[in-house]
Protein backbone atom coordinates (compact mmCIF):
# COMPACT_ATOMS: atom_id res chain seq x y z
CA UNK A 1 0.00 0.00 0.00
CA UNK A 2 1.23 3.53 -0.94
CA UNK A 3 1.95 5.89 1.56
CA UNK A 4 -0.92 8.34 2.63
CA UNK A 5 -0.72 11.49 0.11
CA UNK A 6 -0.23 13.68 3.14
CA UNK A 7 2.78 12.11 3.85
CA UNK A 8 3.82 12.26 0.42
CA UNK A 9 3.38 16.46 0.45
CA UNK A 10 5.61 16.89 3.64
CA UNK A 11 8.14 19.01 2.32
CA UNK A 12 6.53 19.86 -1.22
CA UNK A 13 6.20 23.12 -1.90
CA UNK A 14 5.01 25.14 -4.77
CA UNK A 15 6.41 28.41 -5.51
CA UNK A 16 4.06 29.68 -8.15
CA UNK A 17 1.40 31.09 -8.27
CA UNK A 18 -1.67 28.37 -7.98
CA UNK A 19 -4.53 30.17 -9.79
CA UNK A 20 -8.41 28.05 -9.76
CA UNK A 21 -7.54 27.34 -13.26
CA UNK A 22 -4.16 25.72 -12.63
CA UNK A 23 -5.78 24.35 -9.27
CA UNK A 24 -7.45 21.78 -11.75
CA UNK A 25 -3.73 19.69 -13.03
CA UNK A 26 -2.09 20.96 -9.56
CA UNK A 27 -4.08 18.68 -7.51
CA UNK A 28 -2.89 16.86 -3.92
CA UNK A 29 -2.40 13.49 -5.60
CA UNK A 30 -0.92 14.72 -8.75
CA UNK A 31 1.95 16.51 -6.56
CA UNK A 32 2.33 13.51 -4.66
CA UNK A 33 3.03 11.89 -7.75
CA UNK A 34 5.32 14.05 -8.32
CA UNK A 35 6.89 14.30 -5.45
CA UNK A 36 7.76 10.34 -5.50
CA UNK A 37 9.09 10.59 -9.21
CA UNK A 38 11.40 13.33 -7.71
CA UNK A 39 12.77 11.60 -4.41
CA UNK A 40 12.67 8.40 -6.55
CA UNK A 41 15.01 9.13 -9.45
CA UNK A 42 16.65 12.61 -9.21
CA UNK A 43 19.93 11.24 -7.66
CA UNK A 44 20.38 9.02 -10.45
CA UNK A 45 19.73 12.09 -13.01
CA UNK A 46 22.29 14.32 -11.25
CA UNK A 47 24.96 11.06 -11.68
CA UNK A 48 24.10 11.17 -15.10
CA UNK A 49 24.51 14.71 -15.87
CA UNK A 50 27.58 15.05 -13.90
CA UNK A 51 28.29 11.56 -15.78
CA UNK A 52 28.22 14.58 -19.19
CA UNK A 53 31.32 16.79 -17.64
CA UNK A 54 33.11 13.92 -16.77
CA UNK A 55 32.82 12.91 -20.50
CA UNK A 56 33.39 16.28 -21.42
CA UNK A 57 36.80 16.69 -19.40
CA UNK A 58 37.77 14.04 -21.73
CA UNK A 59 36.78 14.78 -25.05
CA UNK A 60 38.74 18.48 -23.98
CA UNK A 61 42.01 16.28 -23.51
CA UNK A 62 41.35 14.73 -27.23
CA UNK A 63 39.67 11.80 -26.36
CA UNK A 64 36.64 11.27 -29.04
CA UNK A 65 34.00 9.34 -28.78
CA UNK A 66 33.17 6.01 -30.26
CA UNK A 67 30.87 2.65 -29.94
CA UNK A 68 31.25 1.58 -26.80
CA UNK A 69 32.83 -1.93 -26.59
CA UNK A 70 30.88 -3.19 -23.35
CA UNK A 71 27.80 -2.98 -25.53
CA UNK A 72 28.88 -4.23 -28.32
CA UNK A 73 26.45 -7.68 -27.41
CA UNK A 74 23.63 -5.59 -27.73
CA UNK A 75 24.89 -4.20 -31.25
CA UNK A 76 25.65 -7.48 -32.58
CA UNK A 77 22.74 -9.27 -31.50
CA UNK A 78 19.69 -9.16 -34.21
CA UNK A 79 17.24 -10.58 -32.15
CA UNK A 80 15.74 -8.40 -30.25
CA UNK A 81 13.35 -5.73 -31.49
CA UNK A 82 11.35 -2.65 -30.34
CA UNK A 83 7.89 -2.61 -29.36
CA UNK A 84 5.35 -2.92 -31.81
CA UNK A 85 3.73 0.12 -33.54
CA UNK A 86 1.08 1.65 -30.71
CA UNK A 87 -2.41 2.03 -31.73
CA UNK A 88 -2.11 6.06 -33.62
CA UNK A 89 1.75 5.32 -34.52
CA UNK A 90 1.79 2.86 -36.90
CA UNK A 91 1.60 5.92 -39.73
CA UNK A 92 2.98 8.90 -38.75
CA UNK A 93 3.97 10.50 -42.00
CA UNK A 94 3.65 13.63 -41.16
CA UNK A 95 4.29 15.53 -37.44
CA UNK A 96 3.54 19.01 -36.53
CA UNK A 97 5.04 20.27 -33.68
CA UNK A 98 5.27 23.62 -31.90
CA UNK A 99 4.81 24.74 -28.09
CA UNK A 100 1.31 24.23 -25.91
CA UNK A 101 -0.77 27.75 -25.95
CA UNK A 102 -4.11 27.28 -26.46
CA UNK A 103 -4.23 28.41 -30.06
CA UNK A 104 -1.48 26.38 -30.76
CA UNK A 105 -2.94 23.39 -29.71
CA UNK A 106 -6.35 24.02 -31.38
CA UNK A 107 -4.78 24.73 -34.87
CA UNK A 108 -2.34 21.70 -34.79
CA UNK A 109 -4.86 19.35 -33.47
CA UNK A 110 -6.80 20.80 -36.77
CA UNK A 111 -3.76 20.62 -39.54
CA UNK A 112 -3.82 17.75 -41.82
CA UNK A 113 -0.95 15.50 -40.19
CA UNK A 114 -0.95 11.85 -38.50
CA UNK A 115 0.75 13.56 -35.26
CA UNK A 116 1.14 16.50 -33.04
CA UNK A 117 4.04 16.59 -30.95
CA UNK A 118 3.44 19.14 -28.21
CA UNK A 119 6.51 20.83 -26.60
CA UNK A 120 7.43 21.59 -23.39
CA UNK A 121 10.83 21.94 -24.38
CA UNK A 122 13.05 23.81 -27.16
CA UNK A 123 10.07 26.05 -28.25
CA UNK A 124 8.51 26.88 -25.24
CA UNK A 125 9.68 29.20 -22.70
CA UNK A 126 9.57 27.61 -19.47
CA UNK A 127 7.93 30.10 -17.44
CA UNK A 128 5.73 29.02 -14.78
CA UNK A 129 2.86 29.75 -16.22
CA UNK A 130 3.93 28.86 -19.51
CA UNK A 131 3.99 25.43 -18.48
CA UNK A 132 0.82 24.96 -16.35
CA UNK A 133 -1.20 26.34 -19.26
CA UNK A 134 0.39 23.84 -21.47
CA UNK A 135 -0.78 21.75 -18.65
CA UNK A 136 -4.57 22.50 -18.57
CA UNK A 137 -4.37 22.66 -22.32
CA UNK A 138 -3.75 19.35 -23.61
CA UNK A 139 -6.03 17.85 -20.41
CA UNK A 140 -8.65 19.79 -22.16
CA UNK A 141 -7.62 19.26 -25.70
CA UNK A 142 -8.27 15.28 -24.89
CA UNK A 143 -11.22 15.93 -23.16
CA UNK A 144 -12.37 17.82 -26.14
CA UNK A 145 -13.05 21.40 -24.04
CA UNK A 146 -10.65 23.52 -25.28
CA UNK A 147 -12.78 25.54 -27.60
CA UNK A 148 -12.54 29.47 -27.35
CA UNK A 149 -12.53 32.62 -28.53
CA UNK A 150 -9.15 34.55 -28.74
CA UNK A 151 -9.07 37.89 -30.41
CA UNK A 152 -12.92 38.28 -31.09
CA UNK A 153 -12.10 34.90 -33.11
CA UNK A 154 -13.74 31.66 -32.32
CA UNK A 155 -11.00 28.22 -31.83
CA UNK A 156 -12.56 25.22 -32.50
CA UNK A 157 -11.63 21.70 -32.17
CA UNK A 158 -12.28 19.89 -36.04
CA UNK A 159 -15.31 17.31 -35.63
CA UNK A 160 -15.67 15.67 -39.00
CA UNK A 161 -12.75 13.13 -38.57
CA UNK A 162 -10.64 11.92 -36.20
CA UNK A 163 -7.95 14.45 -34.79
CA UNK A 164 -3.98 13.52 -35.00
CA UNK A 165 -2.37 11.49 -32.33
CA UNK A 166 -0.50 13.56 -29.59
CA UNK A 167 2.61 13.37 -28.47
CA UNK A 168 4.23 15.38 -25.66
CA UNK A 169 8.07 16.27 -25.07
CA UNK A 170 9.01 17.08 -21.96
CA UNK A 171 11.91 19.61 -20.83
CA UNK A 172 15.46 17.07 -20.90
CA UNK A 173 17.09 15.95 -17.69
CA UNK A 174 19.17 19.61 -17.57
CA UNK A 175 16.37 21.62 -16.87
CA UNK A 176 14.89 22.17 -13.56
CA UNK A 177 11.67 23.45 -12.38
CA UNK A 178 12.49 26.00 -9.53
CA UNK A 179 8.68 26.37 -9.03
CA UNK A 180 7.98 22.92 -7.85
CA UNK A 181 10.37 22.30 -4.73
CA UNK A 182 10.42 18.69 -2.95
CA UNK A 183 12.84 18.60 0.41
CA UNK A 184 14.47 21.88 -0.47
CA UNK A 185 15.41 20.49 -4.34
CA UNK A 186 13.76 21.52 -7.07
CA UNK A 187 12.32 18.83 -9.32
CA UNK A 188 13.16 17.67 -12.53
CA UNK A 189 11.60 19.76 -15.79
CA UNK A 190 11.41 16.42 -18.06
CA UNK A 191 9.22 14.33 -14.48
CA UNK A 192 7.46 17.50 -13.69
CA UNK A 193 5.96 17.93 -17.31
CA UNK A 194 5.82 14.17 -17.85
CA UNK A 195 4.38 13.35 -14.57
CA UNK A 196 1.42 15.70 -14.55
CA UNK A 197 0.79 14.66 -18.30
CA UNK A 198 0.53 11.16 -17.67
CA UNK A 199 -1.09 11.47 -13.98
CA UNK A 200 -3.61 13.61 -15.40
CA UNK A 201 -4.45 11.95 -18.84
CA UNK A 202 -3.03 8.18 -19.22
CA UNK A 203 -6.39 6.65 -18.46
CA UNK A 204 -8.64 8.88 -20.67
CA UNK A 205 -5.96 8.37 -23.47
CA UNK A 206 -6.15 4.90 -23.67
CA UNK A 207 -9.86 5.12 -23.33
CA UNK A 208 -9.80 7.71 -25.90
CA UNK A 209 -7.52 4.69 -28.19
CA UNK A 210 -4.72 6.10 -27.76
CA UNK A 211 -2.24 5.98 -25.18
CA UNK A 212 0.17 8.46 -23.52
CA UNK A 213 3.06 9.35 -25.95
CA UNK A 214 6.12 10.87 -25.76
CA UNK A 215 9.15 12.38 -28.15
CA UNK A 216 12.51 12.40 -25.23
CA UNK A 217 15.18 15.33 -25.82
CA UNK A 218 18.71 16.06 -25.28
CA UNK A 219 19.66 12.38 -24.08
CA UNK A 220 23.76 11.40 -24.22
CA UNK A 221 23.90 7.91 -22.90
CA UNK A 222 21.45 4.71 -23.35
CA UNK A 223 22.36 5.06 -18.92
CA UNK A 224 19.58 8.78 -19.26
CA UNK A 225 16.94 6.38 -21.75
CA UNK A 226 17.51 3.83 -19.14
CA UNK A 227 16.12 6.17 -16.40
CA UNK A 228 13.23 7.41 -18.30
CA UNK A 229 12.47 3.29 -18.82
CA UNK A 230 12.45 3.31 -15.11
CA UNK A 231 10.24 6.49 -14.70
CA UNK A 232 8.02 4.85 -17.39
CA UNK A 233 7.49 1.94 -15.29
CA UNK A 234 7.03 3.34 -11.95
CA UNK A 235 4.43 5.75 -13.53
CA UNK A 236 2.31 2.99 -14.76
CA UNK A 237 2.66 0.31 -11.68
CA UNK A 238 1.62 3.70 -9.67
CA UNK A 239 -1.56 4.31 -11.76
CA UNK A 240 -2.37 1.16 -12.63
CA UNK A 241 -1.68 1.34 -16.28
CA UNK A 242 0.15 -1.80 -17.90
CA UNK A 243 3.07 -1.83 -18.69
CA UNK A 244 4.23 -0.83 -22.18
CA UNK A 245 1.60 1.23 -22.55
CA UNK A 246 3.73 4.45 -22.58
CA UNK A 247 5.83 4.73 -25.58
CA UNK A 248 9.06 7.38 -26.17
CA UNK A 249 10.19 8.22 -29.31
CA UNK A 250 13.78 9.42 -28.63
CA UNK A 251 15.71 12.90 -30.14
CA UNK A 252 19.02 11.35 -31.38
CA UNK A 253 19.96 15.17 -31.07
CA UNK A 254 23.56 14.64 -29.32
CA UNK A 255 26.56 12.98 -30.91
CA UNK A 256 27.22 10.96 -27.68
CA UNK A 257 23.66 9.80 -28.38
CA UNK A 258 24.27 8.33 -31.71
CA UNK A 259 27.10 5.92 -30.67
CA UNK A 260 24.55 4.13 -28.77
CA UNK A 261 21.17 4.39 -31.08
CA UNK A 262 20.77 0.35 -30.80
CA UNK A 263 21.69 0.92 -26.56
CA UNK A 264 18.84 3.26 -26.54
CA UNK A 265 16.55 1.56 -28.39
CA UNK A 266 17.44 -1.64 -25.93
CA UNK A 267 16.60 0.40 -22.80
CA UNK A 268 13.44 1.55 -23.79
CA UNK A 269 12.47 -1.54 -25.98
CA UNK A 270 8.99 -2.44 -24.62
CA UNK A 271 8.06 1.67 -24.26
CA UNK A 272 9.92 2.27 -27.61
CA UNK A 273 8.57 4.05 -30.65
CA UNK A 274 11.51 4.86 -32.33
CA UNK A 275 14.33 7.43 -32.99
CA UNK A 276 14.21 11.43 -34.90
CA UNK A 277 16.68 13.24 -36.58
CA UNK A 278 17.02 16.23 -34.50
CA UNK A 279 19.23 18.23 -36.80
CA UNK A 280 19.33 21.43 -35.13
CA UNK A 281 20.24 19.89 -31.45
CA UNK A 282 22.64 17.44 -33.30
CA UNK A 283 24.63 20.37 -35.07
CA UNK A 284 24.92 22.24 -31.56
CA UNK A 285 25.67 19.29 -29.99
CA UNK A 286 28.79 18.87 -32.16
CA UNK A 287 30.02 21.67 -32.01
CA UNK A 288 29.84 22.21 -28.53
CA UNK A 289 31.12 18.81 -28.07
CA UNK A 290 34.20 19.54 -29.68
CA UNK A 291 34.45 23.40 -29.79
CA UNK A 292 37.94 23.14 -28.32
CA UNK A 293 39.09 21.34 -31.05
CA UNK A 294 40.03 23.26 -33.82
CA UNK A 295 39.34 20.24 -36.37
CA UNK A 296 35.72 20.39 -35.62
CA UNK A 297 35.62 24.41 -36.83
CA UNK A 298 32.43 24.46 -39.10
CA UNK A 299 31.64 27.07 -41.62
CA UNK A 300 28.07 29.07 -41.59
CA UNK A 301 25.23 27.41 -40.54
CA UNK A 302 23.44 27.21 -44.00
CA UNK A 303 26.68 25.43 -45.64
CA UNK A 304 25.96 22.37 -42.77
CA UNK A 305 23.38 20.48 -44.74
CA UNK A 306 21.78 17.43 -44.27
CA UNK A 307 24.39 15.65 -47.45
CA UNK A 308 27.52 16.99 -45.78
CA UNK A 309 29.50 13.64 -44.48
CA UNK A 310 28.92 13.66 -40.76
CA UNK A 311 24.91 14.55 -41.01
CA UNK A 312 24.54 12.13 -43.87
CA UNK A 313 26.14 9.50 -41.66
CA UNK A 314 23.97 10.13 -38.90
CA UNK A 315 21.10 9.92 -40.90
CA UNK A 316 22.13 6.35 -41.88
CA UNK A 317 22.99 4.83 -39.24
CA UNK A 318 19.65 6.21 -37.93
CA UNK A 319 17.59 4.65 -40.47
CA UNK A 320 19.27 1.58 -40.58
CA UNK A 321 19.33 0.49 -36.81
CA UNK A 322 15.95 1.37 -36.18
CA UNK A 323 14.36 -0.64 -39.39
CA UNK A 324 16.57 -3.49 -37.55
CA UNK A 325 15.06 -3.41 -34.40
CA UNK A 326 11.16 -2.59 -35.93
CA UNK A 327 10.84 1.00 -34.92
CA UNK A 328 10.29 4.12 -36.59
CA UNK A 329 13.11 5.99 -38.15
CA UNK A 330 11.40 9.61 -37.81
CA UNK A 331 12.67 12.54 -40.20
CA UNK A 332 13.85 16.45 -39.07
CA UNK A 333 11.79 19.62 -39.08
CA UNK A 334 10.85 21.66 -42.00
CA UNK A 335 11.40 25.09 -40.37
CA UNK A 336 9.73 27.21 -43.18
CA UNK A 337 7.04 29.74 -43.04
CA UNK A 338 5.08 30.86 -45.75
CA UNK A 339 6.83 34.08 -47.22
CA UNK A 340 3.16 36.11 -48.47
CA UNK A 341 4.16 38.91 -49.94
CA UNK A 342 6.88 37.05 -52.34
CA UNK A 343 5.95 34.95 -54.46
CA UNK A 344 9.13 33.59 -56.49
CA UNK A 345 10.61 33.60 -52.76
CA UNK A 346 8.19 31.68 -51.47
CA UNK A 347 8.29 29.02 -54.84
CA UNK A 348 11.86 28.55 -54.32
CA UNK A 349 11.92 28.16 -50.40
CA UNK A 350 8.76 25.55 -50.98
CA UNK A 351 10.30 24.06 -53.54
CA UNK A 352 13.34 23.59 -50.64
CA UNK A 353 10.81 22.11 -48.55
CA UNK A 354 9.84 19.78 -51.23
CA UNK A 355 13.61 18.41 -51.90
CA UNK A 356 14.48 18.27 -48.13
CA UNK A 357 11.24 15.87 -47.56
CA UNK A 358 11.81 13.93 -51.31
CA UNK A 359 15.51 13.31 -49.54
CA UNK A 360 14.31 12.03 -46.26
CA UNK A 361 11.70 9.46 -47.90
CA UNK A 362 13.99 8.00 -50.41
CA UNK A 363 16.46 7.26 -47.45
CA UNK A 364 13.97 5.56 -45.67
CA UNK A 365 12.56 7.75 -43.54
CA UNK A 366 8.85 6.65 -42.20
CA UNK A 367 7.57 10.47 -41.56
CA UNK A 368 9.06 13.72 -41.18
CA UNK A 369 8.62 17.27 -39.41
CA UNK A 370 6.63 20.39 -40.52
CA UNK A 371 5.97 23.78 -38.24
CA UNK A 372 3.97 25.58 -40.19
CA UNK A 373 0.52 23.77 -41.30
CA UNK A 374 0.94 25.16 -44.47
CA UNK A 375 3.56 22.76 -45.12
CA UNK A 376 1.71 19.44 -44.74
CA UNK A 377 0.40 19.32 -47.71
CA UNK A 378 4.02 19.08 -48.95
CA UNK A 379 5.19 16.89 -46.82
CA UNK A 380 2.35 14.85 -47.27
CA UNK A 381 2.62 14.86 -50.84
CA UNK A 382 6.22 13.15 -51.15
CA UNK A 383 5.55 10.79 -48.47
CA UNK A 384 2.05 9.58 -50.04
CA UNK A 385 3.77 9.20 -53.48
CA UNK A 386 7.31 7.90 -52.51
CA UNK A 387 5.44 5.88 -49.18
CA UNK A 388 2.52 4.00 -50.04
CA UNK A 389 2.60 2.22 -46.82
CA UNK A 390 1.92 3.32 -43.46
CA UNK A 391 5.87 2.90 -43.31
CA UNK A 392 8.88 1.95 -44.67
CA UNK A 393 10.35 -0.28 -41.65
CA UNK A 394 10.47 -3.26 -43.97
CA UNK A 395 13.78 -1.10 -45.77
CA UNK A 396 16.32 -2.59 -43.67
CA UNK A 397 19.13 -0.95 -45.13
CA UNK A 398 21.40 -3.83 -44.15
CA UNK A 399 24.30 -2.66 -47.26
CA UNK A 400 24.75 0.79 -45.21
CA UNK A 401 28.29 0.85 -43.32
CA UNK A 402 28.79 3.38 -40.88
CA UNK A 403 31.84 3.27 -39.22
CA UNK A 404 32.76 5.89 -36.22
CA UNK A 405 34.92 8.03 -37.97
CA UNK A 406 32.22 8.90 -40.32
CA UNK A 407 30.07 10.06 -37.40
CA UNK A 408 33.00 12.35 -37.01
CA UNK A 409 34.08 13.55 -40.40
CA UNK A 410 33.62 17.28 -40.79
CA UNK A 411 34.95 17.61 -44.38
CA UNK A 412 32.36 19.99 -46.24
CA UNK A 413 32.50 22.65 -48.93
CA UNK A 414 31.55 26.77 -47.07
CA UNK A 415 33.75 28.93 -45.13
CA UNK A 416 32.89 31.62 -42.75
CA UNK A 417 31.57 35.11 -43.88
CA UNK A 418 30.52 38.22 -42.52
CA UNK A 419 27.00 37.42 -43.30
CA UNK A 420 26.83 33.97 -41.60
CA UNK A 421 28.27 36.25 -38.04
CA UNK A 422 25.38 38.51 -38.74
CA UNK A 423 23.11 36.05 -39.21
CA UNK A 424 24.11 34.33 -35.92
CA UNK A 425 23.96 37.61 -33.84
CA UNK A 426 20.67 38.62 -35.26
CA UNK A 427 19.23 35.01 -34.85
CA UNK A 428 20.21 34.44 -31.23
CA UNK A 429 19.84 37.97 -29.96
CA UNK A 430 16.40 37.49 -31.73
CA UNK A 431 15.24 34.51 -29.76
CA UNK A 432 17.12 34.98 -26.40
CA UNK A 433 14.77 38.62 -26.58
CA UNK A 434 11.80 36.95 -27.15
CA UNK A 435 12.45 33.69 -24.78
CA UNK A 436 12.81 36.31 -21.59
CA UNK A 437 9.40 37.78 -22.30
CA UNK A 438 8.05 34.03 -22.58
CA UNK A 439 8.18 33.58 -26.25
CA UNK A 440 9.85 30.48 -26.82
CA UNK A 441 9.08 30.11 -30.75
CA UNK A 442 9.86 32.86 -32.98
CA UNK A 443 9.75 33.16 -37.01
CA UNK A 444 12.78 35.14 -38.04
CA UNK A 445 13.23 35.87 -41.67
CA UNK A 446 10.60 32.93 -43.02
CA UNK A 447 12.29 30.63 -40.58
CA UNK A 448 10.45 29.10 -37.29
CA UNK A 449 13.74 29.65 -35.04
CA UNK A 450 13.99 27.77 -31.46
CA UNK A 451 16.45 27.09 -28.93
CA UNK A 452 18.44 24.63 -30.74
CA UNK A 453 19.15 27.15 -33.79
CA UNK A 454 19.79 29.90 -30.88
CA UNK A 455 22.40 27.15 -29.76
CA UNK A 456 23.73 26.76 -32.95
CA UNK A 457 24.14 29.89 -33.58
CA UNK A 458 25.85 31.12 -30.27
CA UNK A 459 28.35 28.05 -30.64
CA UNK A 460 29.71 29.17 -33.73
CA UNK A 461 30.17 32.53 -33.23
CA UNK A 462 31.86 31.25 -29.68
CA UNK A 463 34.14 28.46 -31.83
CA UNK A 464 35.22 31.14 -34.56
CA UNK A 465 36.31 33.72 -31.78
CA UNK A 466 38.05 30.73 -30.06
CA UNK A 467 39.99 29.62 -33.02
CA UNK A 468 40.26 33.04 -34.66
CA UNK A 469 38.66 32.06 -37.54
CA UNK A 470 39.54 34.12 -40.72
CA UNK A 471 36.00 34.85 -42.77
CA UNK A 472 36.22 34.55 -46.70
CA UNK A 473 36.40 38.28 -46.70
CA UNK A 474 39.64 38.31 -44.84
CA UNK A 475 38.85 39.30 -41.30
CA UNK A 476 40.19 37.59 -38.45
CA UNK A 477 37.16 36.76 -35.75
CA UNK A 478 37.96 37.44 -32.60
CA UNK A 479 36.57 38.68 -28.89
CA UNK A 480 36.28 42.11 -30.08
CA UNK A 481 34.97 41.53 -33.55
CA UNK A 482 32.19 39.59 -32.07
CA UNK A 483 31.22 42.12 -29.23
CA UNK A 484 31.41 45.34 -31.90
CA UNK A 485 29.05 43.70 -34.34
CA UNK A 486 26.65 42.49 -31.44
CA UNK A 487 27.02 46.20 -30.90
CA UNK A 488 25.76 47.30 -34.03
CA UNK A 489 23.17 44.42 -34.53
CA UNK A 490 21.36 45.13 -30.89
CA UNK A 491 21.41 48.74 -31.32
CA UNK A 492 19.33 48.49 -34.97
CA UNK A 493 16.96 45.76 -33.61
CA UNK A 494 16.08 47.98 -30.20
CA UNK A 495 15.76 50.63 -32.39
CA UNK A 496 13.18 49.34 -34.50
CA UNK A 497 11.40 47.01 -31.54
CA UNK A 498 8.43 47.82 -29.50
CA UNK A 499 8.77 49.86 -26.04
CA UNK A 500 9.53 47.62 -23.75
CA UNK A 501 11.58 45.19 -25.76
CA UNK A 502 14.27 43.07 -23.63
CA UNK A 503 17.41 43.15 -25.99
CA UNK A 504 19.52 45.01 -23.71
CA UNK A 505 18.87 42.19 -21.45
CA UNK A 506 19.21 39.41 -24.29
CA UNK A 507 22.48 40.98 -25.05
CA UNK A 508 24.14 41.08 -21.78
CA UNK A 509 23.61 37.18 -21.46
CA UNK A 510 24.63 37.04 -25.07
CA UNK A 511 27.99 38.29 -25.13
CA UNK A 512 29.38 36.59 -22.66
CA UNK A 513 28.44 33.33 -24.92
CA UNK A 514 30.30 34.74 -28.07
CA UNK A 515 33.87 35.69 -27.17
CA UNK A 516 35.31 32.12 -26.79
CA UNK A 517 35.62 32.23 -23.22
CA UNK A 518 33.13 31.19 -21.03
CA UNK A 519 30.91 28.88 -22.71
CA UNK A 520 27.14 27.89 -20.73
CA UNK A 521 26.00 24.68 -21.07
CA UNK A 522 22.37 25.69 -22.73
CA UNK A 523 21.40 29.16 -23.43
CA UNK A 524 17.76 27.70 -21.49
CA UNK A 525 19.63 27.00 -17.94
CA UNK A 526 21.69 30.68 -18.80
CA UNK A 527 18.66 32.70 -19.04
CA UNK A 528 16.05 30.79 -16.84
CA UNK A 529 16.58 32.72 -13.60
CA UNK A 530 15.61 35.73 -16.10
CA UNK A 531 11.82 33.78 -16.66
CA UNK A 532 11.15 32.25 -12.59
CA UNK A 533 8.69 34.00 -10.51
CA UNK A 534 10.34 32.13 -7.00
CA UNK A 535 9.21 33.89 -4.05
CA UNK A 536 6.40 34.59 -1.82
CA UNK A 537 4.21 32.43 0.14
CA UNK A 538 4.61 29.00 -1.10
CA UNK A 539 0.98 27.61 -2.62
CA UNK A 540 -0.78 25.60 0.52
CA UNK A 541 -1.28 22.20 -0.90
Amino acid sequence: MSPPTDTLLVDVKVLGTVSDAASKVLTKEACAFLATLHRTFNETRQQLLQARVVRQAEIDKGILPDFLPETKHIRDDPTWRGADPAPGLVDRRVEITGPTDRKMVINALNSDVWTYMADFEDSSSPTWENMISGQINLYDAIRRQVDCKIGGKDYKLRTDRPLPTLIVRPRGWHLEEKHFVVDGTPISGGLFDFGLYFFHNAKKLIENGHGPYFYLPKMESHLEARLWNDVFNLAQDTLGVRRGTIRGTVLIETIMAAFEMDEIIYELRQHSSGLNCGRWDYIFSVIKKFRNNPQFVLPDRSCVTMTVPFMDAYVKLLIKTCHKRGVHAMGGMAAQIPIKNDEEANKKAMEGVYADKLREVRAGHDGTWVAHPALAKIASDVFNQHMPTPNQIFKRREELQVAGSDLLNMNMPGAVTEEGIRKNLVIGLCYMESWVRAVGCVPINYLMEDAATAEVSRSQLWQWAKHNTVTAEGTKVTKEYNLQVLKEVTEDLASKAPKGNRFSTAAGYFAAQITGEDYADFLTTLLYNEITTVGGTAAKL
